[in-house]
């Protein structure tokens, strides 16, 4: 017997297989709307209002924050997750805990966002609350991600 969490050909959990089924139809509706901003903004803020309480909180103050210090970062989803891109390469994402059903949120940086401190650095963050010094660290990575 499996539970919802677990896949049925043992490789990927259901959650895993929502997430690139929502990737594909991202890139299709990506290519069809020619990437509007307007839209892909839409669909951000869409999917940040479908989330449970505690996730949606904390997705509306990262949304906040990174349009905040880094307004020219494209929202887009990414995975059928909040996300933020440059030049069309995705630099931070948010994801919530109950996508994976994790303990915690996380944010998350992609390679491009080039965090890098000397040979090992973090790249994805537990997110619990936003509290003014959670908010400072945020916008201090998104800036310096967004460079």
């Amino acid at each position: 017997m499996t539970d919802a969490s677990t896949s049925t050909g043992g490789t990927f959990t259901d959650e895993e297989r929502a997430a690139m089924r929502a990737r594909v139809d991202e890139l299709r509706t990506q290519g069809r709307a020619g990437g509007r901003a307007a839209d892909l903004e839409a669909e951000v803020l869409a999917r940040i209002a479908e989330m449970a309480d505690a996730d949606r909180v904390l997705a509306e103050r990262v949304h906040a924050i990174v349009l905040a210090h880094a307004p020219h970062l494209a929202p887009r989803t990414w995975y059928g997750m909040p996300a933020y891109a440059k030049d069309g390469k995705v630099l931070c994402y948010f994801k919530p805990a109950a996508k994976f059903r994790m303990r915690y949120a996380t944010l998350g940086f992609e390679d491009p966002a080039a965090l890098d401190e000397g040979a090992m650095w973090p790249t994805v963050f537990a997110l619990t609350s936003v509290t003014p010094e959670v908010e400072a660290a945020i916008a201090g990575l998104v800036r310096r991600a967004a460079a």
